[in-house]
């Protein structure tokens, strides 16, 4: 076990990670921005207007893309698993 292949692992656990939560947290923004953007127009400064549907995005994306999420992280968690052969 070399340190490049420990930190090649670090980089892909991290980028896997960014990579499966990335379509709830684009959903959220996008939803913060319209509702931003509702607020500023109609002058309408209620800081609790945007909780609720952040959340209901945010569930409506992991409901969506779970399927995918969970495929993605099946495939990391079986390359790191096969991987642990080649140790010997």
């Amino acid at each position: 076990m070399t340190t490049e292949w420990v930190l090649g692992i670090g980089r892909e656990a991290i980028l896997t990670a960014l990579i499966v939560a990335s379509p709830m947290l684009i959903f959220g923004l996008l939803v913060g921005l319209i509702i931003s953007i509702f607020q500023a127009v109609t002058q309408v400064n209620e800081m609790t207007l945007t909780f609720i549907p952040k959340i209901l995005a945010v569930a409506a994306a992991l409901l969506l893309f779970l399927p995918w999420m969970i495929n993605r992280l099946i495939t990391f968690t079986t390359q790191i698993i096969s991987s642990i052969s080649g140790f010997s």
